[in-house]
């Protein structure tokens, strides 16, 4: 990495664009992906968005590959 202060800048960015996005999207949160991880039992309810998960990762690893260049 030649200039870390880019890369900084860049991830903010896209940080504060998945903030306004999420805020956009729906009122009571990101609306549900294949492979999301949903379960609901009595006095219990467990969800991990790994749909989003790896979406956010294939989206980063592309900005950091083509800002990488």
């Amino acid at each position: 990495m030649n200039n870390p202060g880019r890369t900084l800048i860049v991830t903010g960015l896209i940080i504060a664009a998945a903030g306004v996005l999420v805020s956009i999207v729906r009122p009571d949160g990101l609306p549900r992906l294949p492979g999301d991880i949903h379960i609901r039992k009595e006095g219990f309810v467990l969800y991990f968005p790994l749909g989003w998960c790896v979406l956010i990762s294939v989206l980063l690893s592309l900005v950091f590959w083509i800002s990488g260049k």
